[in-house]
């Protein structure tokens, strides 16, 4: 069987290694006679699946004791609305740091249960091209929390150092977590969609000091509630099996890689070989990215013509390269190159790119 170079922008790619180990496991996992997915989110067999990817990932991440890891439903678009929920007070205000169009959205969300306002925005007609450097940050010291989107999938920004801030920071790294070592301890809460670099679609996870856990709101429904979902391992109701199992298996591989150090190497290497093509001294090539705020998960860039643009992409297509259409809010092309995207698919890429211009 061929693989493809997928550079989608999610779902993503999987480790091929975290993908091999399920076929035996979907039919019997461990002499048991059924499936991962037939068995009892309550029982022995899948407990140590759950346990293990708390675990692992407690380790990769350097997680310290004073936090809860949850294995959540409904995506980063519900803890737009969950993490308001749990962390603002009636009559407090939160902070949103604007950097594109998910952080919009998790502002938008905010508001219809509180009060929320914009810490700063990068937006400059439509668009948005840059991180805000720390200057720029008009901070709320009283607020529940300031939340961040760590990396911008369809605008192609990403940011290299988190701001200091005197309410807890909560960062949205549904498309960067995992790629790099950061210090959780600075954060008050961390949540990412699975389907970029820790799973499937269908798993949340969020990563949340516990003192924020037990303060949490409780006139809210249980099963919106941190607390409730802390308190039973993240067992309230019946999870995700199949995709923690997958997670477990993608935590596994990163860990047999070297750990988050040796992936972040990784990580800046096929960055690096991307933006060196884009930026050759050439005017075929563009990034509208400012160059310190770009993005080492999802190189954006552009060509002379929209037309171009979609001859490029059909024919990187044939050669077995997918996802490098630009989001349809924002055109272009668009390179997603999460951890599962190896060294030689960038290559692969680059070598292309080069060839096409010619």
């Amino acid at each position: 069987m061929a693989r493809v170079h997928n550079f989608n922008a999610g779902p993503a790619g999987l480790p091929l290694a975290a993908l091999e180990r399920a076929p035996r496991d979907l039919l019997d996992i461990e002499g048991t006679g059924m499936s991962i997915m037939e068995h009892s989110h309550r029982g022995k067999t899948y407990e140590a699946v759950h346990n293990e990817a708390i675990a692992l990932l407690r380790e990769l991440l350097g997680v310290p004791s004073d936090y809860d890891i949850l294995f959540l439903q409904g995506g980063a678009t519900q803890q737009f609305a969950l993490v308001p929920m749990n962390l603002r007070k009636e009559g407090r205000s939160a902070d949103y740091v604007i950097t594109g169009a998910w952080s919009k959205k998790a502002l938008k969300e905010a508001e219809v249960t509180g009060k929320a306002r914009v810490a700063v925005t990068t937006e400059v007609e439509g668009k948005f091209l840059r991180i805000p450097k720390a200057t720029e940050l008009d901070l709320d010291d009283s607020a529940a929390y300031v939340h961040i989107t760590s990396n911008n999938t369809i605008a192609g920004t990403q940011f290299s150092e988190f701001p200091e801030t005197k309410a807890p920071l909560v960062a949205d790294m549904s498309s960067d977590i995992l790629s790099r070592p950061i210090d959780v301890s600075r954060f008050g809460l961390i949540y990412a969609g699975a389907q970029k670099n820790l799973g499937p679609s269908g798993l949340t996870v969020v990563i949340v000091r516990k003192d924020l856990v037990e303060s949490g709101n409780q006139n809210i429904p249980t099963i919106f509630q941190y607390r409730e979902h802390a308190a039973t391992n993240s067992l309230l109701n019946t999870p995700p099996t199949f995709a923690i199992y997958i997670l477990r298996n993608v935590l596994d591989w990163v860990k047999s890689e070297g750990g988050l150090a040796a992936i972040a190497k990784r990580n800046d290497e096929k960055a690096a070989i991307l933006y060196d093509v884009i930026d050759e001294r050439s005017d075929f090539y563009s990034s509208p990215v400012e160059k310190d705020s770009r993005s080492k998960m999802n190189v954006v860039f552009n060509l002379p013509t929209p037309e171009l643009e979609a001859a490029c992409i059909a024919e990187a297509q044939k050669r077995g390269m997918v996802g490098l259409k630009g989001h349809r809010s924002v055109g272009g092309m668009r390179a997603s190159i999460y951890n599962a995207c190896s060294v030689e698919s960038v290559n692969a890429l680059a070598t292309f790119l080069r060839s096409f211009k010619k």
